[in-house]
């Protein structure tokens, strides 16, 4: 594998050798906006033209979308594979896929990926991109790199230096201000049985970018992401509720989690909502911190960024993120390849090494950020022994309408049970619902109560 060169070699060297938590120069940060986009990536295409340079995203909706709708068709509709990839060719092509993938294309012949024309379709608000250009030269981090000070709500560290500046641009990624949906989240077991695991309706918000916001620098105690479920299905599971929220400083500020039983009939807090600890809905096939493909505190790793490279990741994945009928997704051993579309893009590199004392079930995880959103599309997990233990894809689309990138329809592969876990799919109810923040009393944990009662 041969890493693209990246235009931040020294400055990494630098900081590696350094180990400075520190702003870039205004001469580094004058590049956005000109080489780079205003979030980072490479404004110009590759090479050999497979990578088309970015224009803006796509902000214009195809004339099949109905204004205000939650369901949104797929501009690409209609076109075809440029290339098809499965075990037999595999090899040839093993540089640009993931562990994961080349696992996939030598476990099942009935896998493949089928790569389309690239599109970059991502797009942010104006003040995203504004406050972004900020942070370029006054962000940084503090408690060794696992908390942010001086970040303006956009992308904290559009040039990063390090890979915990990598996964903090993962963690504050830019979705909107909030949504609601309801969705389902189906586990596939070894034999091909796909059995539900939960139907719920979930609120997500990102109160940093909410525009009532203070204008000024996040404190350090200060909410970035927050989480709402209400589970309506299956029998078993319905009324259980749980509410979460991270902070700016997760050592001073740690997660605070609740979870309501209906057969408990009380809220109670729920710190084990994290990190490794098994979640229950996956048949055993994913961690909390698993959601998203990571979530959480960066405490238990240590994350090095290896660099930018072109890979066959999903993208603008529209057919099978708005897809109606969840059969035809949920097909045996892996998702249905037929709905699934990839494309070449870059992606920063990340490894995450566990550190010396702390404990988790991964002992090693690379993760594949997206240049133009920041958002994890792709990881691989490995054991204690070194050995791939799993695989992750998130399903990144480009809500057109609001200038928001998606990626809550996102999955897990087990290769040692060969059980998946694909969440997320909000393709039968009509997708994401983009919604202004909810009240504060909506927030707080006694609401889960009334919410929960069967």
């Amino acid at each position: 594998m041969k890493f693209v060169k990246t235009l931040l070699a020294t400055t990494l060297a630098l900081a590696v050798a350094s180990a400075a938590h520190a702003a870039v120069s205004p001469d580094q940060a004058a590049k956005l906006g000109t080489t780079l986009t205003p979030v980072g990536a490479e404004k110009a295409g590759n090479a050999d033209g497979t990578i088309p340079a970015y224009t803006g995203g796509l902000t214009t909706a195809p004339v099949s979308f109905q204004k205000g709708s939650s369901f949104r068709p797929d501009p690409f509709d209609g076109e075809k594979p440029t290339l098809v990839i499965d075990g037999k060719n595999a090899a040839q092509y093993a540089g640009k896929l993931t562990a994961s993938t080349q696992e996939l294309l030598k476990r099942y012949p009935s896998y493949r990926v089928d790569v389309y024309p690239t599109h970059r379709t991502v797009a942010m608000s104006q003040q995203v991109l504004e406050n972004t250009a900020k942070n370029a030269v006054n962000a940084k981090t503090s408690e060794g790199g696992l908390a942010l000070e001086n970040t303006l709500p956009g992308v904290p560290f559009p040039i990063p230096v390090d890979g915990n500046e990598a996964m903090w641009n993962h963690l504050l990624r830019y979705q909107g201000v909030g949504f609601n949906t309801k969705y389902d989240s189906w586990n596939v077991d070894s034999s091909g049985v796909a059995a539900l695991s939960s139907t719920g309706n979930v609120n997500v918000e990102y109160p940093l970018y909410a525009p009532n916001r203070p204008v000024g620098t996040v404190a350090a105690d200060e909410i970035f992401y927050k989480i709402k479920l209400q589970y309506t299905g299956p029998a078993r599971r319905a009324g259980e509720a749980v509410l979460a929220m991270d902070a700016v400083n997760p050592m001073k500020q740690p997660r605070r989690a609740w979870q309501y039983l209906p057969g408990q009939r009380r809220v109670k807090l729920a710190p084990d909502l994290a990190y490794d600890t098994p979640n229950p809905g996956t048949m055993g096939a994913a961690t909390y911190d698993d959601a998203f493909l990571f979530n959480g505190a960066l405490d238990r790793y240590d994350f090095k960024l290896v660099g930018k490279k072109e890979m066959y990741v999903p993208y603008n994945t529209y057919k099978l993120s708005y897809h109606e009928k969840t059969a035809d997704v949920t097909t045996p051993h892996h998702v249905n390849p037929d709905l699934m579309r990839w494309e070449l893009h870059r992606v920063w590199v990340v490894e995450a090494t566990l550190k010396p004392g702390k404990r988790h079930i991964y002992s090693k995880r690379n993760f594949y950020l997206d240049e133009d959103s920041w958002i994890a599309v792709a990881s691989d997990e490995y054991d204690a022994r070194g050995q791939l233990y799993r695989g992750g894809f998130a399903h990144l689309t480009q809500s057109y309408d609001v200038q928001a990138p998606d990626s809550f329809n996102h999955m897990l592969y087990d290769f040692v049970s060969g059980v998946y876990n694909i969440n997320g799919v909000y393709g039968p109810y009509g997708g994401l619902k983009y919604i202004e923040p909810l009240s504060k009393a909506q927030w707080v944990p006694e609401s889960l109560a009334g919410a929960g009662i069967r």
